[in-house]
């Protein structure tokens, strides 16, 4: 009976930290493939073990209680490495089994991650992967992730992070050919307050920043958007830049396919700013058989491009 009861108490702590991490009983209840009647009965049932309210419910929201953080902070961990212990049961070190779940910001879904994966993949056909794309800073462990990737400037000091993709990465502005023939050339970062630009706007309402660097000058430029949208939706951006809508900044290495077709011209590339490329990264606490499956996989990636760039050089 104490077992079953245990079970029970553990099955209800996975679904409290499904809502946890939706924000929505409906949500969850899809995700964990039961009804949101169930859903809405486990998660009563653990609040009346408790004796306290773990959600605040509306009609349009779920909001976790000062109670329900301090749960999810709590035990989040405590379920990773439980993942991570029956994974590891069930692998060997040539064949890993089990779920890799990353939390991922969608700037390294356009060209960086997929292509990994896909290899990554064809070597451990037994892993699954489940990815969380968002671009709110999270904490990727609590969020019931077994790690996630961000750039350097949004990692925390108590992580350990390893590199994923290129290591160096530009903010590139271009605009179609037709775009400059009517509008005139740009010779300057503060060119652009006349000009009609597209802007890109994270999912936390702050438009991603337009910084330019040139011999140790910054220059930070904020015209205003003659059309804004998401970075989700950065490949319309792009399509209309390439329709001769304004001037766009992002990323170069997705602008790079533009500039090749001639599509898109580059802007002031003298004035382009460097930045570090993404990281992968992860709790020093635990980790699962398919994570250090994929550190490992980075890893040798990174030697094999190492050595080719060693051999070309040579």
């Amino acid at each position: 009976m104490a077992n079953n009861s245990s079970a029970t108490g553990m099955d209800n702590l996975s679904v409290f930290m499904a809502v946890f991490k939706e924000r929505s009983f409906r949500t969850a209840a899809k995700q964990l493939g039961l009804s949101p009647s169930t859903v809405s009965e486990k998660i009563s049932a653990l609040e009346m073990s408790l004796g306290v309210p773990l959600f605040t419910r509306s009609t349009r929201s779920v909001t976790a209680t000062e109670a329900g953080q301090a749960l999810a902070g709590r035990i989040a961990p405590l379920l990773m490495e439980m993942r991570a212990a029956l994974n590891d049961v069930t692998s060997t070190r040539q064949h890993v089994r089990g779920e890799l779940k990353l939390n991922v910001t969608g700037a390294v879904m356009v060209d960086i991650l997929p292509p990994l994966l896909d290899r990554f993949l064809s070597q451990h056909s037994q892993i699954r992967v489940e990815i969380m794309v968002e671009d709110r800073l999270v904490d990727a462990i609590a969020a019931g992730c077994d790690a996630g990737i961000r750039y350097g400037e949004h990692l925390a000091k108590d992580v350990i992070a390893v590199p994923i993709g290129p290591r160096i990465q530009r903010l590139a502005l271009a605009a179609a050919p037709a775009y400059l023939e009517s509008k005139g050339a740009i010779a300057h970062p503060a060119d652009l307050l006349e000009h009609d630009c597209i802007r890109m706007k994270f999912s936390s309402g702050a438009l991603v920043p337009w910084r330019f660097e040139r011999q140790g000058e910054t220059i930070n430029v904020d015209p205003p958007g003659y059309i804004t949208i998401g970075v989700d939706g950065a490949s319309a951006a792009i399509d209309l830049a390439r329709r001769g809508k304004g001037v766009i900044a992002t990323f170069e290495n997705w602008l790079q396919p533009y500039f090749n077709s001639r599509d898109l011209e580059p802007v002031l590339p003298q004035w382009w700013q460097t930045f570090e490329g993404p990281w992968l990264y992860f709790s020093s606490r635990f980790m699962s058989a398919p994570l250090r499956a994929f550190i490992d996989f980075l890893r040798e990636e990174r030697e094999q491009d190492f050595g080719a760039s060693g051999s070309a050089s040579s």
